[in-house]
């Protein structure tokens, strides 16, 4: 019976490759008491805010009944930033929609209008 020697002549290496992730999150394109800065946007959240909740919603491909939901408003502005990866969390649209609904609401109508 033949005994084979099987040598060893390298190691195997191991290959380090390194990545770089950049999250691509940006700010909101105006401050949440910009509301001038469209006068439109401003009059219509003014006077018809429920017109513009609509509008908003709609342009978003939600319903436009989605603004006489409890809470729903908040939960399409959380929509809205992971749409165009907008830097944010659940908590500050909750304050901004609690605090400043219709400045909130404004806000989402001139991003939309501005990546539209």
């Amino acid at each position: 019976m033949a005994f084979q020697s099987n040598v060893i002549s390298s190691q195997p290496q191991v290959t380090v490759t390194q990545y770089t992730v950049t999250s691509g999150s940006v700010d909101w394109r105006s401050n949440v008491c910009d509301c001038c800065e469209d006068c439109g946007i401003c009059l219509c959240a003014t006077f018809l805010p429920c017109i513009l909740g609509c509008q908003v919603a709609q342009d978003h491909g939600e319903s436009c009944c989605l603004p006489f939901l409890p809470g729903a408003m908040i939960a399409l502005r959380t929509s809205m930033r992971d749409k165009y990866h907008i830097e944010g969390s659940v908590c500050d649209d909750w304050l901004i929609m609690g605090c400043l609904p219709l400045c909130g609401l404004c806000q989402m109508a001139r991003e939309q209008k501005r990546r539209g």
